[in-house]
């Protein structure tokens, strides 16, 4: 029985497996804090099977920009808020909150992916490095997963969760970090102005 139970506190106390690989939450943090301005081609899996490709920039803090490939769709994010040209000729574009969406978390000025209630589920499943994280303040906007690759650490997807489940994948290419994008890449206003012919 002593012998049992002495292997039994040895089991509980080694590494789980699963994290056996994965990349610590601090590294990753200092990744995500460490991306100024990038961009990158991407692969869009929607949560209906659809797939999308096209061109992806950031600017952290607070700015993203994903540009369709065959059609005049564009998502941005500038200003605090997200915008969606549905490219159907509107010249007004979906906006909301940025603060409202999971794309928030990776576009913080800060990311702490340690702070109390961030990381929700962190992982490594043989290839890559899974972190499911959530704004501990607004849980109920959904959750974004990250998928990243060791030596170097390299975000390679994502997948974004809304508040009704639905599930939105993003693949990225090769991330490559420029020195800077021009600003008007991520103003929603200019981008309204132009398609209005102003």
């Amino acid at each position: 029985m002593k012998t049992m139970t002495l292997a039994l506190a040895a089991a509980l106390s080694a590494p789980l497996p699963a994290l056996a690989d994965a990349i610590p939450l601090s590294e990753i943090n200092d990744y995500l804090n460490g991306i100024e301005a990038a961009e990158s081609t991407f692969t869009q899996i929607n949560g209906d099977g659809t797939v999308s490709t096209g061109q992806f920039y950031i600017q952290r803090p607070g700015r993203a920009r994903f540009e369709y490939d065959g059609d005049d769709l564009l998502v941005m994010a500038g200003g605090g808020q997200l915008a969606i040209f549905d490219g159907r000729g509107n010249t007004m574009a979906e906006q909301y909150p940025l603060r409202e969406t999971p794309l928030s978390i990776i576009l913080d000025r800060n990311v702490d992916l340690l702070a109390s209630g961030m990381v929700i589920g962190h992982d490594f499943d043989g290839t890559a490095t899974r972190v499911v994280a959530q704004d501990p303040e607004r849980p109920e906007i959904g959750s974004l997963t990250m998928v990243f690759t060791d030596e170097p650490v390299e975000l390679r997807q994502w997948v974004v969760t809304d508040q009704g489940g639905t599930e939105t994948t993003i693949v990225l290419g090769a991330l490559r970090q420029d020195e800077r994008l021009s600003q008007g890449l991520f103003s929603i206003p200019q981008e309204i102005n132009r398609r209005s012919g102003e």
